[in-house]
């Protein structure tokens, strides 16, 4: 008789802890993510058990983060050590803004000005003609080994390699514009000391490549590993840091160091505008439910302004030239591969493709000509027969 109780009273013993944790969260995090009330009983299992497992969703990942930035904080809280004399001191020299030259390329600016006051003036020049800027896409390269959120299987294990900051000088050597050094272990299988490699790696074989520290961001104390590091810029993802993400924007401007923020869906698009944020990245994948849709890069672009001054990324599933075209078609400035370009042999080609194909100023998408070829003087080529081509001149000027 006892034997056949004792399955039904650990039952309810499960419900009963559930509706504790429910009612008083362990996750002291102030995001919308960790309301843990609203969200399912399935996902608040995940969030304990992915202590346990090599499988982990985002609300495991946050809860993890914010564990291991406390014991951090705690390590680095004398005022001297370098991390908070990071956060402590407002930059007081104009930023170079290198990671928004390197993701937006124009051909009104085909090389890089050191000087940050002769590039400006040479900005300020070109933009009081009456041409909108033609353009060429951006490449970005996301290096980490694993990905437990995208990839669970094979323990999120997809590359192997020894030294992130020769593989960060390499993707640089064959065309990538900026990297991306994810430096969390778990998730990622990367740390802070491969980013500053990085930063060296790419310093001393390019003025203009830019290095991103990708995290699981969650205090703002990473904005400071960021800036000791000497990256950048930052990924902020806005379904982590929520009505926060104006907050972590502010910091990244007093402390110097530009930010990308990742958002995936239409309300995550208008916060991230309305907290002034200039780089975007759209993801396929969504890191909440763990599910890529194709087609959700190319169902937000229409909320960015083409020639404006935000600077829009796409990323999640890009495995192929063809995706990147129509991603750079419909007014997209560049793509970020990880997988796909990561040990592949036909990456420097994958590269070449992206980099060297003319584009249409952004305004122009969605006109029907996604198979034009364009050259620097507005000048595109269309099929009108099978046997015919028509040389059609534009002029790509303001009203």
């Amino acid at each position: 008789m006892e034997q056949r109780w004792k399955p039904v009273l650990l039952f309810f013993l499960l419900v009963s802890c559930v509706d504790i944790i429910e009612r008083f969260p362990v996750t002291a995090g102030w995001t919308p993510l960790l309301n843990l009330s609203q969200q399912s009983r399935s996902s608040l299992w995940r969030l304990h058990q992915s202590r346990y497992t090599n499988t982990e969703d985002l609300y495991g990942a946050i809860h993890r983060k914010e564990q291991q930035i406390i014991k951090y904080k705690q390590e680095h809280q004398d005022i001297t050590d370098p991390i908070q004399m990071a956060m402590r001191y407002a930059e007081s020299t104009p930023t170079k803004l290198r990671l928004a030259k390197a993701l937006r390329r124009v051909y009104e600016d085909p090389d890089f000005v050191d000087d940050d006051a002769e590039w400006q003036a040479k900005q300020k020049n070109n933009t009081s003609s009456s041409s909108l800027p033609m353009r060429r896409g951006c490449f970005v390269v996301d290096i980490k080994r694993k990905s437990l959120l995208s990839n669970p299987d094979n323990n999120g294990l997809y590359a192997n390699f020894e030294d992130a900051g020769m593989v960060a000088e390499a993707m640089v050597r064959i065309g990538a514009d900026c990297v991306f050094i994810n430096v969390d272990d778990f998730a990622y299988g990367g740390s802070l000391s491969e980013l500053e490699a990085a930063v060296k790696a790419v310093r001393r074989i390019s003025p203009t490549a830019a290095v991103v520290m990708k995290d699981i961001v969650v205090d703002e104390i990473q904005i400071g590993q960021a800036k000791n590091a000497g990256a950048d810029g930052i990924l902020l993802i806005a379904a982590v840091l929520g009505p926060a993400l104006q907050i972590f924007l502010d910091t990244c401007t007093v402390v110097g160091l530009e930010a990308i923020v990742e958002v995936h869906t239409k309300n995550e698009v208008d916060a991230a505008l309305k907290a002034m944020a200039q780089n975007l990245l759209v993801n396929n994948f969504d890191r909440i439910s763990q599910q890529t849709f194709p087609d959700q890069a190319e169902r937000l672009v229409s909320l960015f302004p083409g020639s404006g001054p935000i600077v829009a990324l796409a990323c999640g599933g890009i495995e192929n030239p063809e995706q990147i075209r129509e991603l750079l078609c419909a007014g997209y400035d560049g793509v970020v591969v990880g997988k796909a370009i990561i040990g592949n042999a036909r990456a420097p080609s994958l590269i070449k493709a992206v980099r060297d194909r003319p584009l249409l100023p952004a305004e122009f998408a969605g006109w029907g000509l996604d198979d034009a070829d364009v050259d620097i003087q507005g000048t595109f080529t269309t099929t009108t027969t099978a046997n015919e081509e028509e040389q059609v001149e534009i002029s790509i000027e303001e009203p």
